[in-house]
């Protein structure tokens, strides 16, 4: 078992670059068996290169994009950039050359720039020269294209476009291989070199989790290919243009032709197909949302499909499929959905429409509020009217407080060291969080945990991690709203049984139930009890997924309402303003046993 990096580099370098060849080292250790001969001569001949051309890649690499202008890569422990390169252009890794593009050229000079590069071209244009960048470029467009390909933009190196000026650019060409092996350290192609800057600037810590020697993200080369095709995808995805039908077929295509049997890397594939029957949706492409829809098994996308069979007047066919996904519905968003679906569509084919079954009502109030001289969120202003009326503690904690006393309570399941979980030292919690088994993947040891709400000994269990934790990164503790006294009167005045249903809650779908949670919880310490409060501005609505956990609330006999704030220049002095209004929150009640009192 590992918690951390193999032995450490020799001091005397740059943090930033001991910090890449550790993970270089690392890389080495868990992946040698998935290296092609490229990236094998990689890890071997960055370690031959001298210092400043081993620091001077691993800096542009931390930075956006692969085209940089000498002049800007002004580092003590580097010196000259042109030299320091030198021995990277030896070996193919940088182009020292670079033919820019017209879009490129504008990225890397500035307006002064441009003004001289352009000037002749500018002369023969009257008002040119006082446009905006942007503007200036789409002017210059047309008359710099490729003599040999009029299509294609023209391309010449920095030379040709400025030969006034000494600055040169380069260009990272080993980039793609280098971005394969951050995919295969990090697991992902969110997270950059960067981390290893803020994690030891101390911005970011991390829980040191013991994860066996095996322990990776890809098991399989095929893996990282397909998820570097997905990406791609991705990638075209957002660049698509609302008139290109040709580009959104290739799309849908490229797609169905990745194929793999890794359950992660099928998600991943599957949001991104839903994703693109969102775009169609958006264009009024039914048939091939549709097509796209009845394919993918993204949560949702079966609502979708229904949403596409009422739009298309399939009426029979979406009431089919909206009662089939009633009877087993995937989550409580979609029997949330399905209950407001089914008497329209019932509606529309003439049938009869049962009334829902009364819940249990929600206490709504109103509050007229004088609007502050300073821009303040309604939530504040609320919270700073509840505390005035009564002296007891109110706090904003929307969804901070229960995630993060259920994060500290359950700390030890949610960084379990299970296979695929964890891979590298820069995870803020494990890789499978939102996956469907992650509960069941661990369901003893967050039993245990949960029964501690029932034996008293949770107590001190959130105590000890609030202080030996504190910091750490965790997919549910927000250290930052947190404080000791919120934590202190928590404890006190929050019942065990709630804190159990709860946290079950979250547990039953960590993606859907992690936000929606009430504003506002005010402490009575004397009495030992609080209550919930969802606040609501002018013109502000419920939204579904906190009329779910207002509902489960209300179901469990949890103190919870909802507030509604009017400022007082906007209601009528005669308006009569009820009290207290119950309405009765339109939610499928929950099968969870109920909450002692």
């Amino acid at each position: 078992m590992s918690t951390d990096v193999p032995p450490a580099i020799p001091t005397g370098a740059p943090y930033y670059l001991q910090n890449f060849e550790r993970a270089l080292a690392w890389l080495a250790e868990r992946y040698d068996d998935l290296f092609d001969a490229p990236e094998r001569a990689f890890l071997r001949d960055f370690s031959a290169l001298p210092q400043p051309s081993r620091a001077l890649l691993v800096r542009m690499l931390m930075r956006r994009g692969t085209l940089f202008r000498t002049s800007r890569l002004s580092y003590d422990e580097i010196g000259c950039p042109l030299a320091a390169s030198a021995p990277l252009a030896a070996l193919g890794w940088i182009d020292p050359q670079p033919a820019l593009s017209l879009d490129e050229l504008f990225a890397l000079t500035t307006r002064p720039e441009l003004l001289i590069i352009f000037a002749d071209a500018i002369a023969l244009k009257p008002g040119t020269r006082s446009l905006r960048k942007s503007d200036l470029l789409e002017t210059l467009r047309p008359f710099y294209r490729d003599h040999d390909e009029p299509d294609l933009p023209a391309a010449h190196c920095l030379a040709h476009w400025h030969p006034l000026t000494a600055d040169q650019i380069l260009q990272v060409v080993i980039a793609p291989l280098c971005d394969r092996l951050r995919l295969m350290f990090f697991g992902n192609l969110r997270q950059d070199w960067s981390e290893f800057v803020l994690s030891d600037l101390g911005v970011f810590q991390y829980e040191k989790v013991a994860f066996a020697h095996s322990s990776r993200a890809f098991q399989q080369r095929a893996d990282v290919d397909v998820y570097l095709a997905l990406h791609t995808c991705r990638e075209a995805l957002d660049r698509l243009s609302t008139d290109d039908d040709q580009a959104l077929g290739a799309l849908v295509e490229a797609v169905h032709e990745i194929d793999t049997a890794n359950p992660w890397l099928q998600t991943r594939r599957a949001k991104i197909l839903f994703r693109i029957g969102y775009y169609c949706e958006r264009r009024q492409l039914g048939p091939a949302a549709l097509a796209i829809y009845e394919n993918c098994a993204w949560p949702g996308a079966r609502h979708r499909r229904m949403r596409v069979l009422e739009l298309s007047e399939r009426i029979d066919e979406a009431l089919a499929l909206a009662l089939q996904a009633a009877a087993a519905p995937e989550s409580e968003e979609e029997a949330q959905r399905i209950a407001r679906m089914l008497p329209r569509l019932r509606r529309k084919l003439g049938e009869p429409v049962s009334r829902a079954p009364l819940g249990r009502p929600l206490e709504r109030s109103t509050v007229v509020l004088p609007r502050p001289a300073i821009a303040q969120s309604v939530e504040y202003v609320a919270r700073d009217h509840l505390m005035s009326k009564e002296a007891v503690p109110v706090h904003y904690v929307e969804n901070a407080l229960i995630n993060s006393l259920f994060g500290l309570l359950c700390w030890e399941p949610v960084f379990a060291a299970l296979p695929g979980a964890f891979f590298h030292p820069f995870q803020s919690g494990p890789a499978d969080l939102y996956a469907p088994d992650f509960h069941a993947r661990r369901a003893p040891q967050f039993a245990d945990c949960l029964a501690q709400l029932d034996s008293g000994a949770y107590r001190e269990t959130i105590s000890r991690h609030w202080q030996s934790k504190a910091g750490l990164q965790s997919p549910f503790v927000f250290w930052g709203l947190m404080s000791a006294e919120l934590l202190t009167l928590a404890l006190d005045c929050l019942p065990a049984a709630h804190l159990k249903l709860w946290f079950e809650r979250l547990l039953r779908d960590v993606r859907g139930n992690r936000t929606g949670l009430p504003d506002l919880i005010r402490f009575w310490p004397n009495e030992r009890r609080y209550e919930l409060i969802e606040v609501k501005g002018p013109g502000d609505r419920l939204q579904d997924n906190q009329i779910r956990w207002l509902a489960y609330c209300v179901e469990h006999g949890m103190p919870v309402r909802v507030l509604d704030v009017r400022w007082a220049e906007t209601v009528a002095p005669d308006s009569a303003i009820a009290p207290s209004i119950a309405i009765t929150l339109s939610a499928p009640a929950s099968a969870s046993t109920e909450a002692a009192s």
